[in-house]
């Protein structure tokens, strides 16, 4: 098999786990070609009815430059009737350019994620039991590889590579990585409390009555991560993140402050006023969202959270939305996660147990 013929096996047959008469609905652009076919391809011989949401270059562009207020409160069709109905969803970014949404009007935009919330309500409501079988996933394009800072033969490599796509057989693979990783999520599960120390770092919050999760590659593809979602009310201390990328913006030097779940006070040495706007979201300003990098296959920045939360050896939290199956009551329009490196003294304590140091678990 070649590798894309690889990648479609595994989206479909183990990513989303396509069953005959199963429909699924994959968004992606033109630029994914190639592995379209083969999902295409795929899906078929699963017994599966896939059909296609493809974008164009600049699509997102002119529709924030020409649309009305009707039109931004509009629910595109088939959209709605997939996460209403349908059984997998498949996103595959293949961006052509990640720079393109600085431009857009910011009063359109916010009405836009108004206008769609319920959309995406019923999107977190539905993949949180797998009624939807999700996966987000990337086809390299030259925008993604010039991002990370690299050529797109480079890129194509690592992105192949951290999906352990030349691997004899990928979905093995992924199930030893599930297996790997149910050790830290049984330990984590048995605790209430989980503390971050670190550079500038001191940040406490309870699990008590949440569900750490295992990633294993079916949500995301690539994966490598245990997550959950903290108590609300419980997060307590601060966080230090040397840098940070969103909404095609770059913050550095970020540093949280936070106090009975609540951020109390944030500085960035760069693009604070970004942090202003977001942190002006409904919501933002709780974490939805507390996790540990495991995939060791990832070992660098690349501008897409996607595989930098991944990374091993970091930890991550995120500001907004939480995860409702691992039993998170916040919401937002707004999900950012933040990433910390922890290979050099970081630490981890649950139940005041140390469990992870230099970006590894210790137990």
């Amino acid at each position: 098999m070649t590798v894309l013929e690889k990648y479609a096996d595994l989206l479909i047959n183990y990513c989303v786990e396509a069953q005959p008469g199963d429909r699924i609905y994959v968004a992606s652009t033109f630029l994914a070609e190639p592995l379209l076919r083969e999902v295409y391809r795929a899906g078929l011989r699963a017994g599966a009815n896939v059909e296609f949401d493809i974008d164009f270059r600049g699509k997102d562009n002119i529709f924030f430059a020409e649309a009305e207020e009707a039109q931004l409160n509009y629910l595109p069709t088939l959209r709605k009737k997939a996460f209403d109905d349908f059984e997998g969803y498949l996103f595959i970014r293949a961006p052509y350019n990640l720079r393109e949404s600085q431009n857009w009007n910011a009063a359109k935009v916010a009405l836009r994620r108004k206008a769609t919330s319920s959309l995406m309500e019923q999107y977190f409501k539905r993949t949180a039991t797998r009624d939807l079988k999700r996966n987000l996933c990337q086809y390299p394009t030259q925008a993604a590889a010039q991002e990370a800072g690299m050529s797109l033969e480079d890129y194509e490599h690592f992105v192949f590579n951290a999906c352990r796509l030349y691997d004899d057989d990928p979905k093995t693979s992924w199930l030893e990585v599930r297996r790997s990783q149910q050790e830290a999520v049984d330990l984590l599960n048995s605790c209430k409390t989980v503390r971050y120390v670190g550079d500038r770092t001191d940040i406490e919050f309870s699990t008590e009555g949440r569900i750490w999760m295992n990633s294993d590659g079916q949500t995301n593809m690539p994966s490598g991560e245990v997550y959950t979602s903290p108590v609300e009310d419980s997060v307590n201390g601060y966080i230090y993140f040397p840098y940070a990328f969103h909404g095609g913006v770059e913050l550095t030097d970020i540093k949280l402050t936070v106090k009975a779940g609540f951020i109390e006070d944030w500085e960035a040495a760069t693009n604070k006023d970004y942090l202003d706007k977001i942190f002006a979201t409904e919501g933002a300003r709780r974490f939805g969202e507390a996790a540990i990098g495991t995939n060791y296959q990832i070992n660098r920045f690349t501008k897409n959270i996607l595989f930098d939360e991944k990374i091993g050896g970091t930890i991550h939290m995120a500001v907004g939305q939480s995860y409702l199956q691992t039993g998170g009551l916040n919401k937002s329009t707004v999900h950012w996660d933040m990433i910390k490196p922890m290979q050099e003294g970081g630490q981890i304590y649950a139940d005041g147990r140390l469990i992870y140091e230099n970006g590894k678990f210790v137990f």
